[in-house]
């Protein structure tokens, strides 16, 4: 025994910053503050159950934990390898964003994302959460032979799907038997298998409440009325055509004078629609016809699109790969998972995606519950009660409390696979409100914490950095969800690579969106996101480390972003004061030598202090 006591509950002040950074990635406003203290002192429990509930209901919840599935995902907005072109996949993590708000059931959450495609009556919903496994890499170079890109992807997708899901590092029997757990190369590619019979395309996803079947039945009408036109006025057109002077034509639009220059009898139906516009001189019946033809074109044709897997009706054939080498096949295999785990239910016909997900999420599987409830504690935590959070093997750490491992793992089921439940029962606990003070007897006796006995001090995820600064000075867009945003990055980021992008800055409130909705290449990330320890997306991460380098205090001190958040709290301090201010960035009052401090600065550099505070970026 350590005869060691818990440490007393936090300050109401700094427990409900805690647990709104935890719950939202955002931290509460003074008067959300001021109410919850009253509230406290009049019944504590009630106060703290209310909170809980009102940020688990909050639509920010599914933003900040939808961040923390989005790292396992290894989601990015580019392609990744040297060209690392962008991509359209936003809707994806919208998904992620809107399931993990209503609370879906991590086993259908699982199933979706792994074969939603594979859903009776599937719908583009589900479809679209198969974008999971469309993060991986694409590799666009001239030359390449796209097949061992192919297998790189689906590699990818078996070794992620046992480090996400299983917690075991299955991808290192690619070219051997593993050499710590039970898993033998055949049985790798067993698991291959499954994910080695689909193709890629792309899913055309529509706006809610668009009528796609009306929509089309209206095209096609339009394109008729349009064709009957054009062959009516067909004398008329030419007539136009043949009367117009040199002069007359240089003075048309570059779109009708290319249209000109192509020969009558090869001109295509868009061509032919612009000349017939054009000499109707922009008004008039056709252009009416034209406009509404182009608005539906638009809609059903050249709007939003996302990556998606899609089974293929006629399996690939799969063989074990020597030595992990694609041109080296050897003996045949089948669909199957490893024997060392629970037995795999047999299929009526041969086993896809849809059976594995169903397999992983069986409630014989003794590792899919405990690995995800490890997950959440860590980010509470800020370690796991497996420390090996991605290795639940035989080298892995032991839990350091087991019986509270299963404890949790059981409720996860047993409450119908709903995260929020598990949340409450995490941050609801005496464990967790504990403060985070030190203390010299646990500095002697545990000072890894592993005995729990006071809370952890925790630096902010690289986004919640920017969500914070964001929100005290004002600035923060709430919008939900949408394309990724372009806030200010450093001149000269984006020519680091082979090919050189441009950055067209936002504008208006997208400039100051959450920092989920900030567009990342793979291959040159947003420092500003990079220097505070984000992923850059090329394989899973299922724990972000936390460094501290004087780059950060550099970033939050002269980088653009946020710059411009220290000239909004700028003002913020000349119309409140500097107390107002620094609340707005800590949750609490400063106190008499601090604000003597910061009075000693002008009001830009006391705004730039605040921002670049160890409270102000750090989870108490």
């Amino acid at each position: 025994t350590h005869s060691l006591t818990a440490s007393p509950a936090a300050e109401p002040a700094t427990l409900i910053r805690r647990v709104s950074l935890d719950l939202t990635g955002l931290p509460p406003s003074p008067a959300e503050v001021d109410a919850f203290v009253l509230a406290s002192k009049v019944d504590a429990e009630e106060a703290w159950q209310a909170l809980v509930d009102r940020l688990l209901g909050s639509p920010h919840y599914g933003e900040r934990w939808g961040r923390w599935w989005l790292d396992q995902a290894r989601y990015a907005d580019s392609n990744g390898y040297s060209i690392d072109a962008p991509r359209q996949i936003w809707k994806y993590r919208d998904w992620v964003i809107g399931a993990l708000n209503a609370d879906m059931p991590f086993d259908q959450f699982t199933i979706e994302q792994l074969a939603g495609d594979l859903l009776p009556e599937a719908t583009v919903r589900q479809k679209v959460a198969t974008g999971f496994h469309r993060n991986t890499q694409i590799n666009e170079e001239g030359g390449i032979d796209k097949e061992q890109f192919r297998m790189d992807s689906v590699f990818d997708r078996v070794a992620v799907t046992g480090t996400v899901w299983l917690g075991l590092t299955i991808g290192c029997a690619q070219c051997h038997d593993h050499k710590f757990d039970p898993i033998a190369q055949q049985e790798y590619y067993r698991l291959f298998a499954f994910f080695n019979n689909q193709d890629e395309p792309e899913l055309k996803v529509m706006d809610p409440g668009v009528d796609v079947g009306t929509l089309t039945t209206e095209l096609k009408d339009l394109e008729g009325r349009i064709k009957a036109w054009l062959e009516a006025h067909a004398d008329e057109l030419s007539k136009w055509e043949a009367g117009l002077t040199p002069e007359a034509i240089k003075s048309l639009p570059d779109k009708v004078r290319k249209s000109l220059a192509v020969p009558v009898a090869k001109r295509s139906p868009a061509q032919r629609r612009t000349l017939c516009t054009a000499a109707e001189g922009g008004s008039g019946g056709f252009q009416e016809i034209n406009d509404r033809y182009q608005e539906i074109d638009t809609q059903l044709n050249k709007g939003t699109t996302t990556l998606v897997m899609q089974e293929r009706p006629q399996p690939r054939r799969t063989t074990v790969l020597i030595k992990g080498d694609f041109t080296r096949p050897a003996e045949e295999v089948t669909p199957g998972t490893p024997a060392v785990l629970h037995p795999f239910a047999k299929t009526s016909g041969p086993p896809n995606r849809l059976d594995l997900a169903r397999w992983i999420m069986s409630p014989d599987n003794p590792l899919t519950a405990r690995v995800i409830v490890n997950r959440i504690w860590q980010q509470y935590f800020g370690r796991g009660l497996v420390v090996t959070e991605n290795d639940f093997g035989l080298t892995s750490t032991p839990p350091s409390h087991p019986e509270l491992l299963d404890w949790l793992a059981t409720t996860l089921v047993d409450r119908k696979w709903s995260l929020k439940e598990v949340h409450r029962v995490i941050v609801t606990s005496q464990t967790y409100r504990q403060s985070s003070s030190d203390r010299t007897e646990l500095r002697e006796k545990d000072p890894n914490n592993f005995l729990l006995a006071h809370q952890q001090r925790l630096r902010l995820d690289a986004e919640i950095v920017r969500d914070v600064a964001l929100t005290a000075s004002g600035l923060l867009s709430t919008k939900l969800g949408g394309p990724p945003v372009y806030p200010p990055i450093p001149d000269g980021v984006l020519n680091q690579g082979q090919s050189k992008r441009t950055w067209k800055e936002s504008q208006g409130e997208d400039k100051y969106r959450r920092g989920l909705y900030t567009f990342v290449y793979r291959a040159s990330p947003p420092p500003s996101l990079s220097v505070f320890d984000a992923p850059e997306g090329f394989t899973t991460c299922t724990r972000r480390i936390r460094s501290n380098t004087p780059l950060q205090a550099l970033t939050l001190m002269n980088d653009n972003g946020f710059f411009e958040f220290a000239t909004a709290l700028e003002k913020i301090i000349q119309k409140d004061g500097l107390e107002t201010a620094f609340r707005r960035c800590t949750t609490r009052a400063p106190k008499p030598d601090e604000l003597a401090v910061l009075e000693k600065l002008d009001t830009l550099n006391a705004a730039r202090a605040l921002l670049n505070l160890d409270e102000t970026v750090t989870r108490e």
